[in-house]
């Protein structure tokens, strides 16, 4: 899917200056489409206002999979085909602790991937567009929607802030 916007691109060479110029852009009420970085930012991602249910969704996640290990555990030992072997209980309950925290972990790890990856839009045969190839090494690059912003003021804006680039696409 190609995408038609058009775009500018402010580039900055350090963490520090792209923080600066994220704050001074919020203040000026310009709207910031994205930002990417080499590096989670905490200031910019509380700042952007995007919020993610993928920490409470992983919670149950969690509870669901411990509940279900812990059912077929018990189910196999106990109900299906319980053991007897020197007079010991078949629902050990101690016993099934391990397996499930370790099975606990996996499922929440899979799932939280696969809800991750479904929501990003990452899968295979998805070309996601490339707005600056220094964004994943060394540069911090915000991202502007032209049709959303007053490109003067926006370019004159990054120049005194310290932007290393300022590309349309």
């Amino acid at each position: 899917m190609k995408n038609d916007k058009q775009h500018i691109i402010g580039v900055f060479d350090g963490e520090e200056t792209l923080v600066n110029a994220f704050r001074e852009l919020k203040k000026e009420k310009i709207e910031i489409s994205d930002v990417f970085t080499p590096f989670p930012i905490h200031e910019v991602l509380e700042g952007h206002g995007r919020k993610s249910n993928i920490i409470t969704l992983s919670w149950f996640f969690g509870l669901f999979a411990a509940l279900a290990v812990l059912s077929f555990l018990y189910y196999t030992a106990v109900v299906d085909w319980p053991l007897n072997y020197g007079g010991k209980p078949s629902s050990a309950f101690p016993s099934f602790i391990v397996i499930t925290i370790v099975l606990t972990i996996f499922s929440v790890t899979i799932l939280s991937l696969f809800t991750f990856s479904v929501r990003a839009k990452l899968w295979p045969n998805i070309e996601k567009p490339i707005y600056h190839d220094g964004a994943t090494d060394d540069k911090f690059v915000i991202l502007f929607d032209k049709d959303k912003v007053d490109e003067g003021k926006l370019k004159k804006l990054l120049k005194d802030l310290g932007a290393t680039e300022i590309i349309e696409k």
